[in-house]
């Protein structure tokens, strides 16, 4: 059995947007901050509607936003 983790370059493209804060992202979105902490940190991984606004948000494909990466045990 094998474990997934989904990677993401929020923290990279908040700042290259002007330095957007946490809560300007999930005001954005439509979720809450600590939400947008939680994915960011990999702690939590987006629904994909959320991951779809997230990367609409910056204008960007959502494989530029989060990367699959699958792990093996």
């Amino acid at each position: 059995m094998s474990k997934c983790k989904i990677n993401n370059q929020i923290r990279r493209l908040r700042f290259e947007h002007n330095e957007m804060t946490q809560q300007a992202l999930a005001t954005e979105v439509g979720v809450t901050r600590q939400t947008i902490l939680a994915i960011e940190a990999g702690r939590y991984s987006p629904s994909l509607e959320v991951a779809f606004k997230i990367a609409n948000t910056f204008k960007q494909p959502l494989e530029a936003v989060f990367q699959y990466e699958p792990e093996s045990t």
